[in-house]
């Protein structure tokens, strides 16, 4: 049967499919059927139930007391960890190519959801720094609330922070799942290896980039359009892309960088730093300098970059 209207037999399709997904299995190593990956869905559920543990009072249930705070914030943990446990259990099981009952894989999530929970204090200090520093960046927030409840720049830095925990921890599909659900909602990137210091301010934030390997002090801001990435991707004797080297920049302490500025390769920025606009920079700069498009210049780049 064909669908009314149409020359297409279904069935054709269907086994066409088929074949390419087989295929497709096989050089995936040559899964027979694969195991289940941890479920976007979920959590973006997740995500928001670690953000209203972590401010309850505006992320959490309009009608919250003094009484009830601290049963809410409880209640919400305790669903929202189990919830999470089962995700890296399967990105356990994903990782293992294994869809068979092991009480180990059991174990290692809950060994890892526990150091995550363990974890949320600090993350939720990190994140008081981060928005005084958005409503001390900003002449246009009227309070530190607004700011939370507003700005994009914070929400992509909480989805960074709690994503960064569960990538150290050793769930890094879920980590990077739970960074690109604010990629996908704000425009900003942050890889969740990249490592970040506190009172982090991303301005506008639409388009700025940040790369796995990146290092970035206290109190700095970026402004949207940003991009630290890497200048090169080397690849092996095989023509393959070498994973996991040091290829992004670092940002010391008290730098600013202007909208559009792009800064490529394991470059530093020194302390105190003002990147202007629209800078294309490869190069390391010492603490104190000033960088305007005046002073840069064009290099070739052969290999492709980016991030």
């Amino acid at each position: 049967m064909s669908p009314k209207g149409t020359n297409v037999e279904i069935g054709t399709v269907v086994a066409e499919l088929r074949t390419l997904r087989l295929r497709s299995l096989e050089t995936r190593q040559r899964r027979d059927r694969p195991p289940k990956l941890p479920s976007r869905k979920v959590l973006v559920g997740i995500a928001d139930g670690l953000r209203a543990v972590l401010f309850p009072n505006r992320l959490g249930l309009p009608d919250l007391t003094d009484e009830s705070i601290d049963y809410y914030v409880g209640h919400m943990l305790d669903i929202t960890l189990r919830e999470l446990m089962v995700q890296v259990r399967r990105e356990l099981r994903f990782t293992s190519g294994s869809e068979l009952s092991d009480n180990s894989d059991r174990e290692q999530a809950a060994v890892i959801t526990q150091a995550f929970a363990r974890r949320l204090p600090c993350v939720r200090s990190l994140l008081e720094s981060d928005v005084q520093a958005a409503y001390e960046g900003d002449p246009a927030a009227r309070s530190v609330d607004e700011v939370l409840v507003c700005y994009p720049g914070i929400t992509a830095i909480t989805h960074y922070r709690l994503a960064h925990e569960l990538h150290c921890l050793g769930a890094p599909l879920i980590a990077r799942m739970i960074s690109e659900i604010a990629h996908a909602s704000t425009g900003i990137e942050i890889h969740p290896g990249a490592k970040i210091g506190g009172s982090f301010f991303i301005d506008h934030g639409t388009g700025v980039v940040i790369g796995e390997t990146a290092i970035i002090g206290e109190h700095v801001r970026l402004y949207q359009a940003v991009t630290l990435g890497a200048k090169r991707f080397p690849v092996d004797e095989h023509g393959a892309l070498v994973k996991g080297n040091l290829r992004h920049p670092i940002v010391e302490d008290d730098v600013v960088i202007y909208a559009g500025a792009t800064i490529l390769g394991r470059i530093t920025i020194g302390r105190g730093s003002t990147i202007g606009g629209n800078v294309w920079l490869t190069r390391s700069v010492p603490p104190g300098s000033t960088i305007s498009q005046a002073q840069t210049r064009s290099e070739v780049f052969e290999g492709g970059a980016g991030i």
